[in-house]
């Protein structure tokens, strides 16, 4: 059986994207995070998106385009410390926000990629982050219900990919991406080169290509990737 080709255009792939979905966006501030294709998203113009990201990266950077076009009702994230922006609409009610302890978000993540419901965890308890949600007894301890997050589309930055979208993650890139290629109905995966099938050695896959239903590469590599230094 011969493996599919999956490459295709950058506005293609985001076209796809519609009003109102759940996108998860890989990275962890600058390393990992798929700038390109979140620009891509800018184009599209899909409105009332809720995102889950494990940050809003800065003013003028990443995620915070979305942000500046209008296009985000809802944020799933660990911090906003580094975007005074997104800490703006925040407050003035313009977009929801809801926070994770780190751990956890990754962990909500890996459980809505392996199918499982929801992770309890004793992390939160007692504070505004378990406010509202359900509190279980077990083995004489209270433990949170944390419900399992999956996603319409999930955007992923990966240092290498194969034409069937097999994919490798440079140093601290390797962070939420793996999680989220897992977790999300569509996959697209940005790329700063796509080899021939084949061309990535089995040890060197992070994410193996079934989980991926598109590959674009980077024609180029913009300044707002420039913090990473390799």
């Amino acid at each position: 059986m011969k493996l599919p080709d999956k490459q295709c255009a950058i506005e293609d792939a985001v076209g796809e994207i519609k009003d109102g979905d759940t996108v998860m966006i890989g990275g962890f501030g600058v390393p990992g995070t798929p700038m390109t294709l979140i620009r891509a998203l800018v184009a599209h113009g899909a409105r009332g998106l809720t995102l889950v990201k494990n940050d809003a990266n800065e003013p003028g950077m990443g995620l915070d385009h979305l942000l500046e076009n209008g296009q985000v009702a809802r944020l799933i994230t660990t911090h906003l410390g580094l975007n005074s922006h997104a800490i703006a609409l925040m407050n003035a009610g313009e977009i929801d926000v809801e926070f994770n302890a780190q751990g956890i978000l990754a962990e909500r993540i890996r459980a809505g990629g392996a199918g499982i419901g929801a992770i309890l965890s004793d992390i939160g308890i007692g504070t505004e982050l378990a406010e509202g949600k359900q509190i279980v007894e077990l083995g004489g301890k209270a433990h949170v219900v944390e419900p399992a997050l999956r996603a319409d589309v999930a955007l992923v930055h990966a240092d290498r990919a194969d034409t069937f979208g097999n994919l490798a993650y440079a140093a601290t890139a390797r962070n939420f991406n793996p999680l989220m290629a897992m977790a999300a109905r569509c996959v697209i995966a940005e790329a700063e080169q796509v080899l021939p099938l084949g061309g990535l050695a089995a040890d060197d896959v992070h994410t193996p290509g079934v989980f991926v239903d598109h590959v674009t590469e980077l024609a180029e590599i913009s300044e707002e990737y420039a913090v990473v230094r390799r």
